[in-house]
């Protein structure tokens, strides 16, 4: 543990069991009360992530002084701001100022509490993680960050339909992909209404997802948020649902058929309840009969409900380990030995918005050009159920934030920038013309509607986990009806072909790669209406037997008469196999070289079946007739057949060679028997036989060496064009690479510059906000200095003018123009005092201040003081020039001397009317009784 984790966790014990957190302005004192108790951890309550970036100060001071005053929301607040990693945020200070909760700037590990906001640290991506914000450096270069998808992924990972996102002011599309989680975890979204922002470019990105919950101004947010949050999580759910919760269910999935065409109930019923409680939690209704009420009040909740239902989670080349093997294992045998002018066709069901579609495109054009198949035609069928996400998908345009799913070259190759519109759309990548030309998007329900056919690939990720398993069931015959012999599938990471391993093997468990199964047992293809209800108006398909085909006695061509007979004549075992040996037909007597292996009994293998001393010999032959079209024939063969050996002929052929690359080859082993040779020759060949003699080993022996010779040949003469061509391809490629390097440097640089700009707009936000801090203050000390009458001065080192109140041009004549001039070079209206300029620097050189007192021309009486200026750090940076207005007590010191003078005088002047002689007492006291 470290020190400050240490010292962290002693305060926190230390305040344990205080009711109140204390009043400090110690981040770390506030963070202690900040961690959750054990009781509010397992409660659990909401996070909301809020994104801004170039306007966004001004929105979050909207959104927090719209927050209650007087009571706690219950909520956590994760604020992700596009920050310049060079300069210190003040972010956190700005936001205290709106809001009675606690605020914070999140370090490492930070624990997140309700009631308090978390502000992310500059020059840093941010996620979270079991309850906790994680710091981690930023991967991206400068310019290619997207922090805020980057967070609410994490929080729609961890927090799942308790995560809440919010798309404030910013330009560019960063929180897009970040919508699209937290809604495919079942959360909610909202988004500032375009008009109300600064820079419309990411809330108008979250927008045209289709799947924003609310738009509003940041200051009708807070009402919205927590209504919302009280009604979803203030109760804990159902954990059994009652009889009456599933009637009213079910008339939810009759009133989404009726209006869409679409039967739901089959879906898995967890998911359909998180989406319906997620949708009641909106409108704040309370139970499934009010919800129903209200959607057959409001026909548009129910397009609303249909589209929640269908929100998917997707992006380009998502699971990098899966299509990193789906490119190494299957995407070069879909290519392999196909004849020219053949087609590739791949099917992606429940498509979303076409990411998963073009980036198998993507890949499919990347092995064409590395091959130089240009004659293989592509074809990509891409479906879904939502028309508004195949709309988006055939425009092919997405949001600048998918940088962060490609590859710099994929990028660069197969897209192109789409800047911003005049409209306020945000600067998007449109998919590349020769790739968007692959693909075919349609609106399709694979439950009901027939699907595509003949097809090589298909690709269904994340679609059949949120189905039942009556529908799994169904749909994965249907797929390996789909498929040609041979063809692939790739399901999602969470899916696998369930109970139908009869149907397809796994290629790559992990990856969930499977390739389908021929049909072993030689039944015709199943038709597709055995998987799907049948089509109104269409005949219903049935098997036929193959038993039946011949039950209808039918007259036979002379021809194949003739064919028959020399058929039954001919006596040679044969057996019709694939190139893994499973026998799909027999002919002849095969007993007395086939047997049954012990064991449980399933497809049967003509490898597993071959008798004592022909295994080896077939297993050789049939590997070698898969490389080659000739027929190849092993003769004399000794097999043990019932206690004795008997002599074959083994004989392995190509029967017909495929239609389609993805097709399985077949061949027919044929098992001749092999005539006697002569006892006496047999004898000798046992006990040795006869050495040949040396012409026929000179033979050989030429034989051989010619062979060796036009070996070695042929494999010099493919190094050497390997050689050229490999050198070719690395020129190419340079020139290529040395293309996409500069336009990356291009797009880089773009980039940069777009990111720069919103940490300047976010810099010049904070700015301004310290600009109106300090013009405020200058009011305040200029009304101040008004309103006390009091004439100021203020000058710096070199005795120039800084800065005057208006009560000061009555004693000096100072206009606007004379700031920065010598104070001594202004005339001033003061009477016989000229030692202004002289007074000043003593002050300046002494640091203590100076009184006098001045009168002007008008004949006004002032105090003046001079002082030194100081700062705040106790700096000198200049004098200060006070006058007081002292008129009024010079006056009042004037009347009472001259009143004093009048009073002496007249003392003086009864004093000289007295007599001067001696007088009695008693005279003297009446004199004093006279008036």
């Amino acid at each position: 543990m470290t020190r400050k984790n240490k010292d962290l966790t002693e305060r926190r014990v230390a305040h344990r069991g205080k009711t109140q957190p204390p009043t400090s302005t110690d981040p770390v004192e506030n963070a202690i009360y900040a961690q959750p108790t054990p009781d509010q951890a397992a409660a659990g309550f909401p996070v909301v992530g809020i994104g801004a970036s170039a306007g966004g100060l001004a929105a979050f001071e909207a959104f927090f002084s719209g927050m209650p005053a007087e009571t706690d929301p219950g909520i956590a607040f994760v604020l992700v701001q596009h920050l310049a990693p060079d300069h210190k945020s003040i972010l956190t200070e700005l936001i205290r100022r709106y809001t009675r909760m606690q605020v914070f700037e999140v370090e490492d590990g930070m624990t997140v509490q309700p009631n308090c906001a978390y502000i992310i640290p500059p020059g840093r991506d941010m996620a979270f993680l079991n309850g906790a914000l994680q710091l981690l450096e930023p991967a991206a270069p400068r310019g290619q960050r997207l922090p805020i998808d980057f967070f609410f992924r994490s929080l729609a990972q961890d927090q799942h339909e308790r995560a809440i996102g919010i798309v404030l002011s910013g330009t560019g599309s960063d929180g897009t992909l970040g919508v699209r989680a937290i809604k495919g975890e079942g959360g909610m979204v909202m988004a500032q209404t375009p008009a109300s922002t600064e820079y419309d470019g990411m809330p108008r990105s979250a927008i045209a997802t289709g799947l924003v919950d609310f738009e509003l101004p940041p200051a009708d947010m807070p009402a919205q948020l927590i209504a919302y949050a009280t009604h979803a999580f203030g109760c804990s759910p159902e954990t059994a649902p009652s009889p009456k919760a599933e009637n009213a269910l079910k008339k939810i999935f009759i009133l989404l058929r009726n209006q869409t065409g679409h039967d739901f109930s089959h879906y898995k019923p967890a998911t359909i309840r998180r989406r319906i409680e997620r949708r009641m939690a909106v409108h704040q209704i309370e139970t499934l009969e009010g919800y129903v009420k209200f959607m057959q009040a409001t026909p548009a909740e129910t397009e609303a409900l249909f589209r929640d239902l269908l929100i998917g989670v997707t992006n380009f080349f998502r699971d990098p380990a899966a299509f990193a093997a789906l490119e190494a294992q299957v995407i070069p045998k879909l290519f392999a030995g196909r004849p020219a002018g053949a087609t590739l066709r791949v099917w992606v069901p429940g498509c979303s918005t076409g990411e998963e579609a073009y980036s198998l495109a993507i890949l499919l054009q990347e092995r064409l050009e590395a091959q130089r198949q240009s004659f293989t035609t592509l074809q990509v069928f891409a479906s879904d159920l939502d028309s508004h996400a195949v709309a988006v998908a055939r425009a092919g345009i997405y949001p600048a934030s998918i940088a962060a799913d490609l590859t710099p070259e994929r990028l660069a190759r197969f897209f192109a920038p789409e800047p911003g519109g005049a409209d306020g759309n945000p600067p998007a990548y449109r998919i590349h013309k020769n790739i968007r030309d692959l693909l075919v998007f349609s609106e399709q329900d694979v439950i009901k509607d027939p699907p595509f056919s003949k097809l090589d690939l298909i690709s269904c990720r994340n679609l059949l986990i949120y189905m039942g398993a009556e529908l799994q069931k169904r749909l994965i015959p249907l797929f390996h009806y789909a498929l040609n012999p041979g063809g692939f599938l790739f399901l999602g990471t969470s899916e696998t072909v369930g109970e139908h391993l009869e149907l397809f093997s796994g290629l790559d468990r992990k990856a969930k790669l499977y390739q389908r199964r021929d049909n072993v047992h030689g039944l015709p293809r199943a038709a597709p209406g055995r998987f799907l209800p049948p089509l109104a108006g269409a005949q219903e398909e049935r098997p036929v037997r193959p038993a039946a085909r011949t039950a209808a006695p039918a007259k036979l061509p002379l021809r194949e008469l003739t064919e028959t007979a020399l058929l039954q004549e001919i006596v040679a075992a044969a057996a019709l196999v694939t190139a893994e040996g499973d026998i799909l037909y027999l002919h002849g007597r095969t007993g007395l070289y086939l047997e049954l292996a012990p064991g449980m009994v399933g497809a049967s293998n003509i490898l597993k079946m071959a008798r004592e001393g022909l295994k080896h010999n077939l297993i050789t032959a049939l590997h070698k007739a898969i490389g080659t079209p000739e027929t190849v024939r092993c003769p004399g063969l000794r097999v043990k057949t019932n206690g004795h050996y008997s002599k074959v002929n083994l004989i392995v052929r190509r029967v017909a060679k495929p239609a389609t690359p993805s097709e399985t080859p077949l061949f027919l082993v044929i098992l001749q028997e092999a005539p006697e040779e002569p006892k006496s020759r047999g004898r000798r060949s046992e006990v040795g036989g006869e050495p040949p003699d040396g012409t026929q080993i000179t033979a050989l022996k030429q034989e051989l060496r010619a062979k060796e010779e036009y070996l070695q040949a042929a494999n010099e003469e493919l190094e050497t064009a390997n050689e050229e061509l490999k050198s070719s391809n690395e020129e190419m490629q340079s020139v290529n690479e040395e293309m996409q390097s500069t336009n990356e440097e291009m797009e880089t640089s773009k980039e940069e510059l777009q990111s720069v700009n919103e940490e300047l707009a976010t810099v010049n936000a904070e700015l301004q906000a310290k600009v109106a801090d300090l013009s405020r203050v200058n009011n305040d000390m200029n009304n101040l200095l008004a309103g006390t009458g009091i004439a100021t001065v203020f000058v710096d080192h070199q005795l120039r003018i800084l800065r005057f109140t208006p009560s000061a041009t009555r004693l000096i004549n100072l206009i606007l123009a004379d700031v920065g001039r010598p104070v001594g070079h202004i005339v001033s209206n003061l009477k016989g005092y000229d030692r202004l300029p002289l007074d000043v620097q003593a002050v300046l050189d002494t640091l203590l201040p100076r009184e006098a007192q001045v009168q002007t021309a008008e004949g006004k009486w002032y105090t003046m003081r001079i002082l030194p200026y100081r700062t705040l750090d106790n700096v000198i940076e200049g004098a200060v020039i006070t006058f007081v207005d002292i008129t009024e007590r010079k006056l009042a010191e004037d009347a009472r001397r001259e009143l004093e003078q009048k009073f002496r005088a007249l003392h003086e002047l009864s004093s000289q009317t007295c007599p001067t002689g001696p007088t009695s007492p008693t005279k003297t006291k009446k004199q004093r009784k006279t008036p």
